[in-house]
């Protein structure tokens, strides 16, 4: 038994050996084996902008897949979610529940101008789920997604996420979804001319799990301007590039985009909650209005989460995170592109990012994780890409100190460098 000593409350942990096996028999053996590349180390605490480990280690966070935009247990989130577990955190959903209402009137307040319909849900994919469905109900029986582009694994988010091994398994898929390539508004004018007033279109405004894959400047200002021309939908999948991680509130106002329905996840529940979001405009959320039963979820609209979702936008206002994100990245990339280019120049294709979203794009997927492990040997935890396999992620927190930062630099450099030393002895054609 492990016991974290730093923490008069800390809990009592079990072995890893222990925990691996309990993964092998109830969930899965292949998680487990990916946990033993990084040495079966199991995270018990967390707190801004580290995590602690269950043998005392600590390591700076810049993965959570975006999750984590304001760190770990915020004190304002902390604070709101505190007070509703205190109260009322779970309601009958048959009265009026205030904490959603509040929740929503927040979230409304930080998007842009004409998106006031909110239905919230727990996971991204829900909230993807949410504006596919208020398109076909709409009338809208064509999608349009891009490649690259990843929407989550539920059928209708798969149907939309254009990658073979995710989708391989589960066919037949919903019908009538096309995939075309990501900042190519010639592709997408050609689909919608050839089917006015029935095509969906679904995108994210920079694309995070193809592997930080940024489109051409006025790309999605063009997009919605052919989607308004041609009589479309059109769904912007913010639920990683969302609330502060580009260093907007939000990927849409990089070119003062109003889509239909806009998504939201992953930060939205300050990190404390899952919660996500899909906001509409009055038009698009109508089938919503006219029968508030057709689309429901038992979970949707909790007081505990809603709390979380208050404290999130509070978090975000006060403290000023996006305009610290935007800061913080415009430091971070160049630092971590002259790294790259210095140490491992044969290796690495592209640096890249907007705001905190930043990818580092090596010339294969083995070496992306290598890297992923050697930085965890220098104690950070960084993301691969789940449509970009040879793309290392790093979604860092907007609370990062300026000894953080430093400290993630640091370990970027020695993670390369041990990276290339590898590289150096691996045989010809390997891995």
């Amino acid at each position: 038994m492990t016991v974290l000593h730093d923490s008069p409350h800390a809990p009592v942990v079990d072995d890893e050996a222990e925990i691996l096996n309990l993964y092998r028999a109830h969930l899965s053996k292949g998680r487990a084996t990916l946990a033993e590349l990084f040495g079966s180390h199991m995270e018990v605490a967390s707190e801004g902008a580290w995590l602690t480990t269950s043998d005392g280690e600590r390591f700076l966070n810049a993965g959570g897949y975006g999750v984590f935009i304001m760190g770990a247990r915020h004190p304002i989130v902390m604070e709101e979610v505190e007070r509703q577990l205190r109260t009322h955190p779970t309601a009958t959903r048959i009265l009026l529940e205030p904490t959603v209402a509040r929740a929503a009137e927040a979230l409304v307040s930080v998007l842009p101008t004409g998106l006031d319909r909110v239905h919230f849900a727990l996971s991204g994919a829900e909230a993807v789920e949410t504006g596919l469905k208020l398109a076909r109900a709409g009338g809208f029986k064509r999608t349009v997604s891009m490649r690259g582009g990843y929407h989550g694994k539920t059928l209708g988010a798969l149907s939309a996420t254009a990658k073979e091994v995710y989708q391989a398994p589960f066919r037949p898929l919903i019908p009538d979804f096309q995939h075309l390539p990501f900042g190519d508004a010639d592709a997408l004018e050609a689909e919608l001319k050839a089917h006015p007033g029935e095509v969906c279109v679904i995108l994210e405004p920079v694309q995070g799990e193809g592997g930080v894959i940024i489109p051409p400047k006025g790309y999605l200002k063009r997009v919605e301007e052919l989607v308004r021309e041609y009589e479309g939908f059109l769904i912007l999948d913010e639920v990683q590039s969302g609330f502060g991680r580009l260093g907007e509130w939000w990927g849409a106002d990089l070119e003062g985009v109003v889509p239909d329905v806009l998504l939201a996840g992953k930060a939205l529940g300050g990190g404390v909650m899952p919660v996500s979001a899909a906001v509409a405009t009055r038009k698009a959320f109508r089938p919503f209005d006219k029968d508030p039963y057709v689309h429901t979820a038992t979970f949707s609209g909790q007081p505990v989460l809603m709390a979380a979702v208050m404290g999130a936008v509070r978090a975000v206002k006060e403290e000023r995170l996006v305009t610290r994100s935007m800061d913080l990245g415009a430091r971070l990339l160049p630092r971590i592109a002259e790294v790259a280019h210095r140490n491992i120049p044969e290796l690495v294709v592209d640096v890249r990012g907007q705001g905190l979203l930043i990818g580092v794009e090596l010339v294969e997927a083995g070496l992306a994780g290598e890297l992923l492990i050697e930085l965890f040997n220098h104690g950070v935890v960084a993301n691969h890409s789940m449509n970009g396999s040879s793309v290392v992620r790093f979604t860092p927190p907007a609370v990062l100190s300026d000894t953080d930062l430093d400290y993630l630099v640091n370990s970027f450099d020695l993670a390369t460098r041990d990276l290339i030393k590898g590289a150096a002895t691996m045989p010809e054609g390997g891995n």
